[in-house]
């Protein structure tokens, strides 16, 4: 007999903790800090008598919005103060998460920065009604308002989100088809070659954390984005290799200079053409990517 069917407890968070790790991370947008919540989570579940619990879920996802909101809080203060534009923490995902449209559409990067426009309680009510279908009374329960309330904040978050919301991906196969156009154009530094695969409105976000080199505002237009990727690779004469991975649901790429990690590049998509790209080099959002096991988030 396996120790999940002697402890109840532990076998209810183990089924869980999937579920329980995606809702703190879409409310964080970083993986440690969604990590930390997890640990909080399960020291205050084990204290709990289960014969009192009706529905043991409902109750797991409870506290791990308690702990997340009050967490959310204290992180927005250090983001107040931090250098240049903030990206959350890339999550290598599998398949089945690209796969299921819904899903990758919430963990997206591009998502994820429409979701920081949310008051902490607009997020939380937003990503328990719209990603997991949690019904008003649970939500009401879980940060502490009234049903009512709730679903008024729950309209205006859907309202605020859908006014920002990006627009649908592309298939598979045209997707893979511009990420490798855009992957060769990058390693061998081919402006024509990035001017065809980018949208003439391309947004490129760049997160340095005040460590490596990155834009401080998002830089807008092709030509701009053009210049400003191969003005700082041509000018340190680095060589560049592009690897094709699934980050946060989504196609991206890991970025090496001379060998070495320099980043991860998530790409959005839109009418065959590269409408977004989101590029982490902070090294403190990178420690995880080379031990980490693509994530099935539910």
């Amino acid at each position: 007999m396996s120790d999940h069917d002697t402890d109840p407890a532990t076998g209810t968070f183990v089924a869980h903790r999937n579920l329980l790790f995606t809702v703190a991370y879409e409310m964080l947008g970083s993986a440690a800090d969604a990590e930390d919540v997890l640990q909080e989570t399960w020291l205050r579940w084990v204290e709990v008598d289960l014969a009192q619990v009706r529905d043991r879920r409902a109750y797991l996802v409870r506290i791990t919005t308690r702990q997340a909101l009050n967490r959310l809080r204290t992180m927005q203060r250090r983001r107040e103060a931090y250098v240049g534009q903030w990206l959350p923490e890339p999550l290598l995902t599998a398949p089945d998460v690209a796969e299921d449209v819904e899903l990758a559409e919430s963990v997206s990067m591009a998502m994820m920065l429409v979701l920081e426009t949310l008051s902490p309680t607009e997020r939380a009510v937003f990503v328990l009604r719209e990603a997991f279908d949690v019904g008003y009374d649970e939500i009401a329960a879980a940060v502490g308002k009234s049903p009512a309330a709730v679903r008024q904040i729950a309209h205006r978050a859907r309202r605020h989100v859908d006014a920002r919301r990006p627009r649908r991906a592309v298939s598979p196969r045209t997707a893979r088809a511009v990420v490798e156009s855009f992957r060769r154009a990058l390693e061998t530094g081919d402006p024509q070659g990035l001017m065809d695969v980018l949208a003439p409105e391309v947004v490129l976000v760049s997160d340095g954390g005040g460590v490596r080199r990155a834009a401080l505002r998002p830089v807008a237009g092709a030509d701009k984005v053009v210049r400003f990727y191969l003005g700082g690779t041509s000018k340190n004469g680095n060589t560049i290799t592009a690897a094709p991975t699934v980050v946060n649901g989504n196609p991206a790429l890991v970025v090496h200079l001379d060998g070495q990690i320099d980043g991860i590049m998530a790409i959005r998509i839109e009418d065959a053409r590269i409408a977004g790209l989101y590029y982490v080099r902070n090294p403190e959002k990178l420690t995880r990517l080379a031990s980490e096991t693509p994530l099935t988030l539910r």
